[in-house]
């Protein structure tokens, strides 16, 4: 039984056969692999079961694209990477172009044109961690395909009086940043029954007691 466990323990810290040969990444999209690759931080040659899986995992997160990342051992010799990058959600107008950041603020990419896919927003102070930044985010996320297509500009610039300025001209009073699913529940309602138009205002910054004006 020594002899059994002598041989495993040999295998597992001083074999050959058991260590880090491939850093294999998947998920990238804008990180260049080989920055990941940097990132991990664990050499070729490293015995498998002696790699620090949590401390990878913190290097590669630092990456300012990367959101989350989980580091596994994939038996024999392989560190197996996933990676969710951070993608963008709202465009923030910079200068003469735009710049796409993620619901923590943080910079993506930048367009000399006006993006399509993400609404703008409008805020006061710095973007990157701004509460402003987060509460605009979190309107996108829970809203409908049907309602984010719509939505022009998001003015969050006053704190706790959000407003959503839509395509056909019509305003939604958001209000703060609580209880948007509700909200976007209840707009949707709202715009059912009396269809979007030029001027119209919805009023759902308190979602029991929404009004059209």
């Amino acid at each position: 039984m020594v002899g059994l466990v002598c041989v495993v323990t040999w295998v597992l810290l001083g074999s050959r056969l058991l260590v880090v040969r491939d850093v294999s990444v998947e998920g990238l999209e804008r990180v260049p692999e080989q920055e990941a690759v940097q990132a991990v931080g664990v050499d070729t040659g490293t015995p498998l079961i002696r790699v620090d899986l949590g401390a990878a995992e913190g290097r590669v997160a630092d990456l300012e694209l990367v959101e989350q990342v989980d580091v596994t051992r994939s038996w024999p010799a392989t560190l197996s990477v996933e990676v969710a990058e951070r993608r963008p959600v709202l465009a923030v107008r910079v200068g003469e172009g735009y710049r796409l950041v993620d619901g923590d603020g943080i910079r993506i990419e930048d367009s000399d044109t006006r993006p399509g896919a993400q609404p703008l927003v409008r805020v006061t102070g710095e973007v990157e961690g701004n509460a402003g930044v987060r509460a605009a985010a979190d309107i996108v996320e829970a809203a409908p395909d049907s309602l984010l297509a719509q939505m022009q500009l998001i003015d969050a610039s006053e704190g706790g009086e959000i407003t959503v300025q839509l395509a056909d001209g019509s305003t939604v009073e958001w209000g703060d940043a609580s209880d948007t699913e509700d909200k976007s529940d209840v707009l949707r309602v709202l715009m059912g029954e009396h269809p979007p138009q030029d001027g119209q205002v919805y009023d759902v910054s308190n979602p029991e007691l929404a009004i059209v004006k």
